[in-house]
């Protein structure tokens, strides 16, 4: 699976140059098997460091490593795949404070979509991709 777009790319690269923003969303990662939801407001400029709303159990605001996600190997020798349907909708601080009083980004999401605060997203993936 390509992790992502060009356009998110740079999207995350410029936000990254800005980091004093209360960033949307610009891409979502998920762990297809279980618990693993990353949501990346920003890409520093190697390339490879991340920051926004991780849950690996919790969800947290953080860093981490994009490089390190390519690189994870799930049964069947599938990998960390990017939400082709996710659209932001939101600052990162409000996902923050959902996914704190839900639990997780997951439950989170459910019920911002439920509440009519989130629209059903549609894909930029037909843009030039970047693995």
């Amino acid at each position: 699976m390509i992790l992502l777009t060009d356009t998110q790319h740079d999207r995350l690269l410029a936000n990254g140059r800005d980091r004093d923003q209360d960033h949307i969303p610009v891409v979502k990662f998920f762990n297809p098997f279980g618990a693993g939801v990353w949501l990346a407001t920003e890409l520093d400029l190697d390339g490879d460091i991340m920051f926004g709303l991780a849950d690996i159990g919790y969800p947290e605001l953080g860093s981490w490593s994009l490089n390190e996600l390519r690189s994870i190997r799930l049964p069947f020798g599938m990998g960390i795949e990017r939400d082709l349907l996710f659209t932001g909708d939101f600052p990162i601080s409000v996902w923050a404070e959902a996914a704190r009083e839900a639990g997780s980004i997951r439950d989170a999401e459910r019920l911002l979509y439920r509440s009519g605060r989130l629209s059903s997203g549609t894909s930029s993936d037909t843009e030039t991709r970047r693995s």
